[in-house]
């Protein structure tokens, strides 16, 4: 299984699927990261967290923690 989290540097993803619960998957929800969506990494933070993202055309910054409860493919 390979997570959002394990995306390097300027590679793009597709979202496969959302584990997790309750809330932080609401959230993860909310912010458009939904099963399809494509997602492209822009930068890492020099201590791994947090990770920027663009996402359906805006730029989102997300824990380490979250972005390896998104499987993508």
């Amino acid at each position: 299984m390979k997570t959002l989290s394990d995306v390097k540097v300027g590679a793009r993803a597709v979202v496969a699927r959302l584990h997790g619960e309750g809330a932080v998957r609401r959230r993860i929800m909310d912010m458009g990261l939904v099963k399809g969506t494509e997602v492209a990494v822009r930068k890492v933070a020099p201590a791994g967290d947090p990770i920027e993202l663009t996402v359906r055309g805006y730029e989102l910054s997300i824990r380490r923690s979250e972005a390896m409860t998104v499987e993508v493919a």
